[in-house]
């Protein structure tokens, strides 16, 4: 599985690279504090999957790197083959890149 950094992901969308960042957390989590990305819940993924493009790099994140890994797997099953899972989620966003980011 193709992992990017939150580093990476920084310089993704600091130089306007064109990419779908999909956030799998659930809502209430999503509310909480999110990147941007498109939030699709974990559970929902395979209803949801015409929402995920098949054209462009794709970076699947959650809180910690675990939920969004499974979603990067349950994809690959369905043919997706852009995918990334960010590394550490929102936690190493927080710790890494922006200290005030609220996290619970």
């Amino acid at each position: 599985m193709k992992e990017v950094t939150v580093e990476e992901l920084k310089s993704k969308i600091d130089n306007n690279e064109d990419f779908q960042l999909i956030d799998v957390r659930e809502t209430f989590e999503y509310e909480v504090s999110n990147l941007g990305g498109l939030n699709i819940p974990l559970s929902g993924i395979l209803i949801e999957v015409d929402k995920i493009s098949k054209d462009k790099p794709v970076i699947m994140q959650c809180r910690s790197g675990k939920r969004s890994a499974q979603a990067v797997m349950i994809l690959e099953q369905q043919g997706f083959d852009n995918l990334a899972n960010l590394s550490g989620g929102i936690l190493a966003w927080k710790a890494e890149i922006d200290p005030e980011l609220d996290v619970y």
